[in-house]
């Protein structure tokens, strides 16, 4: 095969991901981890059911630092799937369809699922009595 003086395409870490090719693998990933937090969900219900010494253990996990971590990760993970699936609901409609749109309203997923989630913590937290 003869080759050729002409210049290779760059690697894909010479390009600049859009944001709407982040939201799109940030959409599929919480999908992902909704799935593996719902089997964590019910980790705490069968340990609700089995018994005391099973559910203070669970709760132990859940409440220790790094539970604590991946609960918050799977509030925001909810948040930000629920969000841009309306977000994806409105586009099926016909509206925001042109970059701009998408971009805008891709930026408003982001900041309202971090809203909800601290809005949930805190009054989570608030409701339960115990400190933040």
């Amino acid at each position: 095969m003869p080759s050729s003086n002409r210049p290779l395409s760059p690697h894909l870490q010479h390009y600049r991901l859009p944001l709407l090719a982040w939201l799109s693998m940030t959409h599929r990933i919480t999908g992902v981890a909704l799935s593996a937090g719902t089997l964590l969900v019910m980790y705490w219900l069968l340990a609700l059911a089995a018994g005391p010494d099973a559910y203070e253990r669970a709760q132990s996990i859940m409440t220790s630092s790094f539970g604590q971590l991946v609960l918050v990760g799977f509030t925001w993970a909810l948040y930000y799937h629920l969000c841009n699936g309306i977000r994806h609901l409105i586009w099926d409609i016909g509206y925001n369809l042109d970059i701009e749109g998408a971009e805008s309203s891709g930026k408003l997923v982001i900041v309202t699922s971090i809203l909800l989630t601290t809005f949930s913590w805190i009054f989570g937290h608030a409701l339960s009595g115990s400190p933040v």
